[in-house]
């Protein structure tokens, strides 16, 4: 009977240890969830107010019981999305055990309106999980508004046309031989480290009353005025007759690059009555390129308004170039001149050294226009010169700020120039109006010829109504006091 018993008490003793021991969790502060995507993305386009689902699968990979402390939605209550934890209907879900090399379904919901302007171009949250101390999160995605979505695409020959807004998630890609043209009115937004890529060509033809708008798919009104939300656009070399007109480029870090050192060639583009504004680190960065630009506005730019590097050729008509960076935000102040003209290039390499590009500068002509900006040093122009190649510039009936030291005797490069001379804009700072003030100087400065080649302004007034055109992209036209 003793004998029984023991044996009966020692059957009950290992199948306790054995149940204990399947009560052990991996506890681990490695231990490393796997998921079926790291981003949780909707790609239906809403057309109407509704909701729609989607599932993300987590894994356990180990031999041993996870125990997940919590499982939540980063927003909280104030999230556009809903979740289902492995049935419980509920946006945090603590304690959630998953068997060894087992898993378990979240389903994840949105609601948006896409007609409702006070939600960003895309909705963004994460689901966060917290194990051991590890945490881990996957990403989010839905869009807030209606729209084209352009992702990883690349474009044939095609129009886009301003029915409804583009969207460029991570990058658009313009093949070479391919035209995108873009129609009057059209606006683009880029999500963020997204760009437009040209190989062939590009034809933004906006209207005065119509604008083609390029900028960050953030439209809140805190994000109006943030540099480095997006890439930018690039022309590379080989891309020709390109033309933006009546186009706003803003809040990227880089608003347009043409040209680029790989590849052969260069690139070529006209720029006609538009604003590049508002870029981390350089509103126009061109490469051994060509530009033509008039009636243009390039503004407010963590190192340069615009780099004219490795050669080109160069023709600005009209042009504001003004960089008050830092006059307006917290982003600090800016020591790099605001126009930089250079016939070469030099790149310091990660190992040491640097590679110099050197490439001639046909021209580079400025006439009728305004350099002008608040560095401390007083100089808003730089000229990088060697002698391996050719370097023609000129500056002809401009007011440019430059040093007490700069000299500018030569009549070869610079003929009436207002030297150190404030353009007096009429709020530069608050407002980025780079309209002239009714004591500027810039006023009746330019020249009659020039003035003639581009009889109407920015804003389409006319240039050709008194005895002289003003300076830069636009005309102070003078109210007549009867009128009033």
């Amino acid at each position: 009977m003793k004998r029984y018993l023991y044996i009966t008490f020692s059957f009950l003793c290992i199948f306790y240890f054995i149940s204990c021991e399947d009560e052990k969790y991996i506890s681990s502060n490695d231990v490393q969830l796997e998921f079926s995507s790291d981003t949780v993305m909707f790609d239906t386009i809403f057309t109407t107010v509704g909701s729609t689902t989607q599932h993300l699968k987590v894994y356990n990979p180990y031999d041993q019981k996870v125990l997940i402390s919590s499982v939540r939605l980063a927003r909280g209550e104030e999230s556009n999305f809903r979740l289902n934890i492995n049935g419980t209907a509920a946006n945090e879900v603590l304690d959630l055990e998953i068997p060894p090399k087992d898993s378990i379904y979240i389903f994840v919901e949105v609601t948006v309106d896409p007609t409702g302007n006070n939600l960003p171009m895309v909705v963004q949250d994460s689901i966060e999980f917290s194990t051991n101390t590890r945490l881990q999160d996957v990403d989010l995605v839905a869009w807030g508004q209606d729209f084209n979505l352009i992702k990883d695409n690349h474009i044939k020959t095609t129009t886009w046309t301003a029915d409804k807004p583009y969207l460029v998630y991570n990058s658009a890609y313009v093949d070479s031989g391919e035209v995108l043209t873009v129609e009057p009115g059209a606006k683009i937004y880029f999500h963020s480290k997204s760009g437009l890529y040209v190989k062939g060509t590009i034809k933004a033809m906006g209207e005065f009353s119509q604008p083609i708008v390029f900028q960050a798919d953030r439209l809140e009104d805190v994000y109006k005025d943030v540099p480095d939300q997006w890439n930018g656009i690039v022309l590379f070399s080989g891309s020709h007759n390109n033309i933006f007109n009546f186009a706003e480029i803003k809040n990227a870090n880089i608003g347009l690059q043409v040209g680029n050192i790989e590849d052969e060639g260069f690139a070529s583009v006209e720029l006609a009555n538009s604003k590049i504004m508002n870029h981390a680190y350089a509103g126009i960065f061109s490469l051994k390129s060509e530009i033509k630009s008039y009636n243009c506005v390039i503004a407010n730019c963590g190192f340069y308004a615009a780099a004219l590097l490795a050669g080109g050729s160069y023709d600005f008509y009209h042009t504001t170039i003004a960089n008050y960076w830092g006059g307006y935000t917290n982003t600090g102040t800016r020591t790099t001149s605001s126009l930089v003209i250079s016939n070469v290039l030099i790149i310091d390499q990660a190992s040491g050294g640097s590679v110099s590009y050197v490439g001639d500068l046909n021209k580079a002509n400025f006439y009728n226009s305004i350099i002008t900006g608040n560095i401390a040093n007083g100089n808003e122009l730089a000229l990088g010169r060697t002698e391996e190649a050719e370097f023609n510039f000129n500056f002809d009936h401009c007011i440019m700020q430059l040093a007490d030291t700069f000299n500018i005797s030569n009549s070869d490069n610079f003929t009436e120039i207002q030297k150190g001379v404030d353009p007096k804009f009429k709020d530069p700072y608050d407002k980025l109006d780079f309209e002239l003030d009714t004591l500027s100087p810039a006023k009746d400065a330019g020249l009659k010829i020039i003035g003639q080649q581009f009889p109407l302004d920015l804003l389409t007034q006319s240039r050709i109504m008194d005895s002289n055109p003003d300076l830069g992209a636009y005309e102070r036209i003078e109210k007549d006091p009867t009128e009033e």
